[in-house]
């Protein structure tokens, strides 16, 4: 079972720990990311978790930092979304001790060098032109931009190449000071540990963290009366789509009848769009479709590479499973094996002591609570077939239909033509 304190300053400390496991996972999140930013230093969440692997004064280089981990076999890293910045360190549990000033050390004491900050706007542009070079990844910063358009929400995480290259020490600083807070942080430790230990370490490695209150994130603006379309021309041999509807938040009763609808349409390989489009029409090797939800936003979508020729036939099938969903009831045996099928995934994922870490803190960063799996297998198990046509008829209507294309196309009006629900 897990256990959760909130020291005065407002750090909270989660732990976790877990038998049958050689493994111990640190993770710090701070609830902050591109949701977060302003215009003109859009990207700089991305940039700073960069730059927290360019030395502290106890490690005061790269190697420095890589070497701790890697001596011992370690695995690390970082990452940042729209909602929040993460660092974890992952090792044997004879090396937690270690694992926990590695990772307390680069998340409190960086020193952002001046120069590493110059030499770090060349990879990250280079991160930039990677990602944009492939469209399978691509297609879903175009769909952010799509829904939610000139706010946080729409822009790219990373950032635009011109704030990249306007990136200084002293806005990294900056927005440091501002957002990496006490209370707005969260350090969870999952593994083989014991917990009274742990809470007490990690008190004592983070008892310098900065007490403030964060800059609040701007709040997202979302209005759509008819179905809307971004196409970005490119010399490509497959096209590469996001078509979906705008649909629940974090906070929403209906989320796990979203996440069960979007499984019953494409989260698995005997789904129903995988059938149709992979096995009957076999006009793509990838499709899924996936529930997102944030705690202000969410939708519901398919992702798929198809044939160029075959891209309308494409986005008809899918819309027109679409349709058959919110008209049509579920089967009782399909809602079993949707069921059993995220239950017993979730279940499987959740052994690694990092996925653990990641459950619980994302839960209580984003949602300020914590179900354990059995709470949420149980309002899984609750829900029935008219759940899943109720949300499908609220959700899948024309003025809620968005498509992100990335294709050899010039002219978006045929797509306009059949995007009709």
């Amino acid at each position: 079972m897990f256990k959760k304190i909130t020291l005065k300053n407002g750090l909270r400390i989660i732990t976790v720990p877990q038998k049958n496991t050689e493994a111990v996972t640190v993770l710090v999140l701070v609830k902050t990311g591109s949701k977060y930013e302003a215009k003109e230093i859009n990207g700089i969440s991305h940039f700073l978790e960069h730059m927290y692997f360019k030395g502290t004064k106890k490690r005061p280089s790269t190697l420095a930092i890589a070497e701790t981990l890697d001596k011992i076999g370690g695995i690390y890293n970082a990452f940042t979304s729209e909602e929040y910045t993460g660092y974890y360190a992952k090792t044997v549990s004879t090396q937690f001790e270690i694992a926990l000033d590695w990772v307390s050390d680069i998340f409190l004491n960086s020193t952002l060098p001046k120069k590493e900050v110059e030499k770090e706007k060349g990879v990250i542009i280079e991160e930039v032109n990677m990602r944009y070079d492939h469209p399978m990844t691509y297609v879903n910063v175009l769909w952010s931009k799509l829904l939610y358009g000139d706010q946080p929400a729409g822009w790219d995480v990373i950032g635009t190449k011109r704030n990249i290259i306007n990136m200084t020490r002293k806005k990294l600083v900056g927005y440091m000071d501002s957002q990496y807070v006490a209370s707005s942080t969260i350090v969870c430790v999952a593994g083989n540990i014991k917990s009274d230990l742990a809470i007490k370490k990690v008190k004592k490695y983070f008892s310098k963290i900065k007490e403030s209150k964060a800059k609040k994130k701007q709040a997202v603006v979302e209005k759509q009366s008819v179905p809307e379309l971004i196409l970005q021309t490119r010399e490509t041999d497959q096209t590469h789509l996001c078509l979906g509807v705008r649909a629940y938040n974090l906070f929403h009763k209906d989320r796990y009848v979203q996440k069960l609808l979007a499984i019953i349409l494409g989260g698995m390989m005997s789904s129903r769009l995988f059938t149709e489009i992979r096995e009957k029409l076999g006009a793509a090797y990838y499709i899924s479709t996936a529930s997102e939800a944030d705690p202000d936003t969410g939708y519901l979508v398919t992702q798929v590479g198809v044939d160029n020729k075959k891209v309308e036939k494409v986005i008809s099938a899918v819309l027109k499973e679409y349709k058959k969903i919110s008209k049509e009831k579920v089967s009782v045996q399909e809602l079993k094996k949707v069921k059993d099928y995220i239950k017993g995934k979730t279940a499987l994922l959740l052994e690694p002591s990092d996925a653990k870490a990641s459950f619980f803190a994302n839960q209580e960063l984003l949602e300020g609570k914590i179900l354990t799996l059995k709470q949420i297998f149980a309002k899984i198990d609750k829900i029935t077939s008219n759940d899943i046509l109720k949300v499908a008829k609220d959700i899948f209507q024309p003025q809620k239909l968005n498509l992100a294309l990335i294709g050899p196309f010039k002219n978006k009006e045929k797509f306009k033509k059949i995007l009709k629900i």
